[in-house]
């Protein structure tokens, strides 16, 4: 097929940087609407880091931008080793975006002072909005995401999620003696759930489905190491109907949420019909993880997705030769 002339074809690594630069510009414009339009004048700290900055700017008119700048340096230099070089240059440049477009952007839009609870819903919808296309480029915007992986690797046996909130109900109780009285508590734990229900829609997807599976017996002889099951899986429409398939299990120790996304889309870059179950396990027992260096652990974890996509990609190949 001929091109276009003045069609644009961009190498596959410029593509990934125009993307990265345009995700990290548009997911900081809705997060700084999330942040300085909504939460700001409603007088509450939606969690995270900036719920910190929030708080401080509440007190002493400090710019909210610099603040979280500020407060990410001790967690830049903690938590450098755990998250790798690759994840920290790239949120380091997210971090100064989203600086620049909080102090010398947003101060010359008004902000939202209506219903405090319309705050805090909108502002959980803007806020999670803007973090989970920050997150789909493999990217954070600092604070509490470093720190959450630093204590995960430091206590493993600890749920990422059970952290998360534990950071986040800190910073939102706060908000009581700050802002005085117990909505602005509330209204935080709003803005903090509606947040966490939209990242993991971004990330996630919205086709989430409650469905049972059951491994058959010859799964379970299965050769040592062995990624070929037989399950039996049921979604809730068709009880009465199992469905054969191959699955492939994947186990991704402590990792940001944009890893988890990445996953997800090398599975659907292999097979575009792929059914891709994500789910967070809160302890494991063996010595498959625990008896290897903590240093070690990202490359483990490498090697083990590229090690089941290779027998996804083998056993697509040989399924057909077989029938």
């Amino acid at each position: 097929m001929k091109q276009l002339k003045g069609s644009i074809h961009l190498k596959p690594h410029t593509r990934d940087v125009c993307l990265d630069w345009i995700c990290d510009i548009v997911g900081n414009i809705l997060f700084s609407v999330g942040i300085y339009t909504f939460a700001k004048l409603a007088n509450f700290a939606p969690g995270g880091l900036s719920g910190v900055a929030l708080i401080i700017n509440h007190l002493w008119g400090l710019p909210i931008g610099m603040t979280s700048l500020v407060l990410n340096i001790p967690l830049i230099l903690m938590s450098y080793r755990i998250v790798g070089r690759h994840f920290m240059l790239k949120s380091i440049r997210t971090i100064i975006i989203n600086t620049i477009i909080l102090d010398f952007i947003f101060p010359l839009t008004p902000a939202y002072a209506g219903n405090p609870m319309l705050a805090a819903l909108f502002s959980g919808v803007f806020f999670g909005a803007g973090l989970g296309l920050i997150y789909m480029r493999g990217s954070s915007t600092g604070g509490s995401d470093f720190l959450t992986m630093s204590i995960k690797t430091l206590h493993p046996h600890l749920s990422i999620g059970a952290v998360t909130m534990a950071i986040d109900l800190v910073i939102i109780g706060i908000g009581w003696p700050v802002f005085g009285n117990i909505d602005a508590v509330l209204y935080g734990l709003i803005a903090a759930f509606v947040t966490s229900v939209v990242i993991d829609k971004i990330l996630y997807g919205t086709s989430a489905q409650d469905w049972r599976s059951s491994l058959r017996p010859a799964a379970r002889r299965s050769p040592p190491g062995s990624t070929r099951y037989a399950p039996e899986v049921q979604p809730p429409s068709a009880p009465e109907a199992p469905i054969p398939i191959l699955t492939v299990r994947c186990f991704c120790a402590p990792a940001p949420k944009s890893e988890i996304y990445k996953v997800r889309q090398a599975a659907h870059e292999i097979d575009p019909s792929a059914f891709v179950m994500i789910t967070e396990t809160s302890e494991v027992f063996g010595e498959a993880l625990s008896s290897r260096p903590k240093r070690q652990a990202l490359t483990v974890l490498c090697r083990q997705l590229i090690h089941a996509l290779t027998i996804l990609c083998r056993q697509l190949i040989e399924e057909p030769i077989n029938r």
